[in-house]
């Protein structure tokens, strides 16, 4: 069983990382999110490609 002091020291540690965080400023964040989306829509852009390519080979020489 663990004692309250282990508990305190846990919780008086998560302060003092949580304290070290450096946030990004709201231009990194901006960026970062525009960098997000754009990413997000060209990998789905790719996997629509590929996904008509397959059904589009399926169509011609599997299902016939």
């Amino acid at each position: 069983m663990k004692s309250s002091n282990t508990i305190g020291n846990f919780f008086g540690d998560v302060l003092t990382e949580i304290k070290k965080i450096t946030w990004p400023t709201r231009q990194e964040a901006i960026k970062y999110t525009i960098t997000v989306i754009v990413v997000s829509l060209v990998i789905s852009l790719i996997l629509a490609l590929f996904d008509s390519g397959f059904s589009i080979l399926l169509q011609k020489f599997v299902i016939k």
